[in-house]
């Protein structure tokens, strides 16, 4: 497998970026955005096997974590920063034609792109666990803790809610389990080495832009929503997501709903990340959406 990594300039800074595969029989990149804000490229690397028969897989760390960790500057930490990363990248990578996937932030980073910056040549959209909404996302992350954790944990997370004290060791139980429930499971020895491997988290870009966990958007991205605007995205979308994902049914089919020309495909065994948990398949979908929409 060929795989090219570099740095693009970027605001005085660098930009990590990796290529896996070579381009041809006229088949488009497909360019991965990460979640987050600022949990790096890493995990995209499970997808490095679709990078056959000329489809080139591009992934990159946002700046902010991985390979474009920087120092601290809070600034930095809006959608603009990512926004204008993704136009500079395609730019200096010449990507003309693209298809574009965005997991959980990276699907919203996708809408703020689309909706906002109006691009050239996406040839498809794949948004994966994501949502249009903050206000929406916090409302079915509620539902969730208030429908399925115990009075216990519950009590922890409505306790930090009302202090701002994120420190307490019960809150601190309580929503690790939750993001075990419906974003992924802590990577243990067995694990895909991407998952396992050490990497600079963007903490402060997640603090910062989103808030303290993923029910409080509280941050930059706070007014977050698309609601009114993804009916003007018109290019093919395939959104994915998880039974028991962060993005749960309603905020899929809300999507579903909302973008014109797109497929909703529910994995019945995953949660936040099921190209992940139900890679082959997820592989198998997106291959056949992805050779259908060059």
């Amino acid at each position: 497998m060929q795989v090219q990594e570099g740095y693009m300039p970027y605001l005085g800074y660098q930009t990590y970026y990796r290529i896996v595969g070579k381009q041809e029989n006229n088949k488009k990149p497909l360019v991965l955005l990460h979640g987050g804000p600022g949990s790096t490229h890493n995990y995209f690397e499970l997808l490095d096997n679709m990078a056959v028969d000329g489809r080139q897989i591009i992934m990159y760390d946002q700046l902010g974590c991985g390979k474009s960790a920087v120092p601290s500057n809070p600034s930095l930490w809006k959608k603009e920063t990512w926004a204008n990363e993704l136009i500079q990248l395609r730019d200096y990578l010449d990507l003309d034609e693209i298809h574009l996937l965005g997991q959980s932030w990276g699907g919203m980073l996708a809408f703020i792109y689309m909706c906002d910056y109006h691009p050239k040549g996406i040839k498809s959209l794949i948004l994966s666990g994501t949502l249009p909404s903050a206000k929406l996302w916090a409302q079915e992350q509620h539902r969730m803790i208030n429908n399925f954790m115990s009075p216990e944990d519950k009590a922890a997370i409505k306790k930090a809610e009302q202090t701002g004290n994120y420190n307490d060791p019960a809150y601190i139980k309580a929503n690790a389990l939750y993001m075990e429930q419906h974003a992924a499971a802590t990577p243990t020895a067995n694990s895909p080495e991407p998952l396992r491997r050490k990497k600079v988290a963007g903490t402060e870009s997640y603090l910062t832009a989103w808030g303290p966990n993923e029910y409080s958007p509280e941050g930059t991205l706070r007014d977050y929503d698309y609601l009114d605007q993804m009916k003007d995205i018109q290019v093919p979308t395939l959104i994915t997501s998880g039974i028991n994902d962060l993005c749960t049914p309603l905020i899929a089919k809300t999507m579903y709903d909302g973008i014109p020309n797109s497929k909703w495909e529910l994995f019945a065994h995953s949660r936040h990340m099921p190209f992940v948990e139900e890679n082959a398949k997820y592989e198998q979908i997106l291959t056949k959406w992805l050779d259908e929409n060059d």
